[in-house]
């Protein structure tokens, strides 16, 4: 073999693994922005990591919120991805309490469609789970929410994968058009197992109050 076949192949191979490396880089999405991951862009220093805003969008008007009940997504390596209703309604039920705890003193939530309404749309994806799974559950959370959680234990544990997603869009409740779609990440250390509700609120709150964070950041600008 000439030194120049060799170097040729070298160069070939060396490539190959660069490239190789970059599609193993790049992000798992859940599938539940859809279409719309095509359209992310870095997100500003401290704001959520990739974002969209749609353009024309005047953010200000938005000053009240529908929000859906959170979607939680296992990871693709998950030990376990069987179902449990039970726990998936104490881990939905405990979210939806911190997202309205976040929002309610400067987002009033509401039930009905309205010019000045966004609706909120919530993915926690990149979940690890040993035993049982988490479905998937979606409804409107209601006005004046009140949730009795069950003061027990979550059977199996959780945590993050490394780098735990939310992926999040907001809609004009008027035209149902999406006018924010963003996915926001914590950080890699992140390994907090969901040993208890308590533990698993705690990971919530977090996700509750950087979501409160790019809405702030969002009333702030217009496209």
């Amino acid at each position: 073999m000439t030194k120049t076949v060799k170097i040729m192949m070298a160069v070939v191979i060396g490539v190959t693994l660069m490239t190789s490396a970059a599609f193993a880089a790049e992000p798992k999405y859940s599938g539940f922005l859809g279409d719309y991951y095509k359209n992310l862009q870095p997100g500003p220093k401290d704001g959520a990591k990739m974002r969209w805003l749609k353009p024309g969008v005047d953010f200000t008007k938005y000053n009240k919120l529908m929000v859906d009940s959170v979607i939680f997504y296992l990871a693709d390596d998950s030990e376990d991805k069987g179902i449990n209703a039970e726990e998936v309604k104490e881990l939905t039920d405990a979210f939806n309490q911190e997202i309205v705890n976040a929002l309610k003193d400067k987002y009033p939530i509401v039930s009905e469609p309205g010019p000045d309404v966004a609706r909120l749309r919530i993915a926690i994806t990149g979940v690890k789970k040993s035993k049982p799974g988490m479905s998937v559950v979606s409804s409107i959370i209601p006005v004046g929410i009140g949730i009795s959680l069950i003061k027990k234990g979550v059977t199996g544990s959780y945590s993050g994968s490394g780098g735990t997603n939310a992926e999040f869009m907001a809609l004009d409740s008027m035209s149902n058009d999406v006018i924010i779609a963003a996915v926001d990440e914590r950080s890699a250390g992140y390994t907090e197992r969901f040993t208890s509700l308590g533990a698993a609120k705690d990971a919530f709150k977090f996700w509750a109050e950087r979501i409160r964070k790019f809405m702030d950041d969002m009333r702030g600008t217009k496209q």
